[in-house]
């Protein structure tokens, strides 16, 4: 189940790069595929491709496909579980095969998706009802939904913090640093887990841009020759403050022993008071406390240490965005499954996720964000694909690990230079990357 739930959390930061070798057998009709009329007018079996394999596992799913034969008894539901979805996903989509539902692999660039997958709407139809949707929007046309989406934050002990005297969120980076220091002189507590090892969790620090500045298309000014690690950007901000947790001996000694199994654990007990990371994870710890028997309520979630006109923001990111496969003989049915699973499964709220149903609620893991009048930004994809193109030639890696485990390295001293040259290397290379990738 933690595997699962971290390759999910993980995958919202995941680059859109082209799929080697998917060809998209057979011609794409662009036939949309409509949700049915009358409950009777959807009927055959369809098969729904899944990465949560521990859901299959143990029944999950099946309960949730007995859930919609209530409403859809004429259509059967089998699922397959991937472990390697997204490798097994990708040699597939090079033949037709590739289930009647699936969740879009990362590996497929956007603008391929009228290849893969059939339209499920337009933008103007299904914008308006879900969140998310400009993720798998190609030329007006809508072609996922997601499952779920998440916001961005920090997971931290809440008994931890009081018995270290601090009851209020910090404001800025640098009172963010100043309570972890108090929390390293008042506890036994490590005031900062990087979870270096395991790397991905370093990828979430990406999905704060737009909360600093409480911008949603944030994240779009990226595409072109910008200088994303000047003062005073967003980047700047945010991984400053990762150097500066490290290089004040805020986080563990030594991050090539960090374990993310073993971190749900520590946070659980108080043994580590903050980790960065997305709202995904809140019921994990909170069920690793249950499990410790400490008090799931001391799992808390802070918003990124920044305010703009007296109100936090949090970026809200989609996850996996459900699909139906352009060569499906029963799409009608396969669009009943997407839209009832998005809308009446209940599935979000028990995962403690953001809704991608605008009506719906938030979930009860983000009721601090929501009391304190946090601000949601439903972050921005219309120039996705260009910043991860000049990512990609930059070999940068935004949403990889690498880069901030060099910029931890250098804050701890294992690697040579200054923040400063660190970030002007960046900037170098993003922008002569910029130069070379066609707008």
């Amino acid at each position: 189940m933690g595997k699962k739930k971290t390759l999910t959390g993980a995958l919202l930061a995941a680059a859109i790069m082209t799929v080697a070798g998917c060809s998209g057998q057979g011609a794409a009709s662009g036939e949309t595929a409509k949700a049915p009329a009358d409950p009777a007018d959807a009927s055959g079996t369809i098969k729904v491709l899944t990465h949560r394999t521990d859901l299959v596992q143990n029944g999950t799913m099946d309960k949730y496909a007995a859930e919609f034969n209530k409403t859809y008894p004429e259509v059967k539901v089998r699922f397959e579980a991937l472990t390697d979805y997204e490798g097994e996903v990708k040699i597939r989509m090079n033949t037709e095969d590739y289930g009647d539902v699936l969740m879009i692999p990362a590996a497929v660039a956007k603008n391929d998706y009228p290849k893969f997958f059939a339209p499920l709407g337009s933008t103007a139809e299904l914008g308006d009802r879900y969140r998310f949707s400009d993720k798998a929007e190609v030329g007006g046309k809508v072609y996922g939904v997601s499952t779920f989406g998440t916001a961005n934050g920090f997971l931290y002990n809440k008994a931890v913090w009081k018995k270290a005297g601090i009851t209020d969120w910090p404001t800025t980076p640098e009172e963010f640093v100043d309570d972890l220091k108090t929390i390293k002189s008042k506890t036994d507590s490590v005031p900062y887990y990087t979870n270096f090892k395991d790397g991905w969790p370093l990828t979430a620090w990406s999905n704060n841009i737009g909360s600093v500045t409480c911008d949603a298309k944030a994240n779009d000014k990226l595409a072109g020759p910008v200088s994303p690690w000047k003062r005073g950007s967003e980047l700047h901000t945010i991984d400053s403050l990762l150097h500066d947790i490290v290089e004040g001996g805020l986080s563990e000694k030594d991050p090539n022993t960090t374990n993310w199994e073993a971190s749900k654990d520590m946070i659980a007990r108080g043994k580590v008071a903050t980790m960065q990371l997305g709202s995904w994870a809140i019921t994990q710890m909170r069920a690793a406390a249950e499990k410790a028997g400490t008090d799931p309520d001391d799992i808390g979630f802070m918003p990124f240490p920044a305010r703009k006109d007296g109100r936090y923001c949090a970026v809200l990111a989609s996850d996996y965005q459900q699909a139906v496969n352009i060569h499906s003989d029963h799409k009608t049915a396969a669009r009943a499954w997407v839209d009832w699973f998005t809308e009446k499964s209940g599935f979000p709220a028990k995962e403690g996720a953001v809704p991608a149903l605008r009506s719906a609620p938030m979930p009860d893991t983000l009721e601090d964000f929501v009391d304190n009048d946090v601000n949601f930004l439903e972050r921005s994809e219309a120039e996705t694909g260009a910043v991860n193109a000049i990512d990609n030639a930059a070999e940068i890696g935004l949403n990889k690990p690498d880069y901030r485990q060099k910029l931890v390295d250098t804050a701890r001293g294992a690697q040579q230079g200054s923040l400063s040259d660190f970030f002007a290397a960046l900037d170098k290379r993003w922008n002569e990357a910029a130069g070379t990738v066609a707008p």
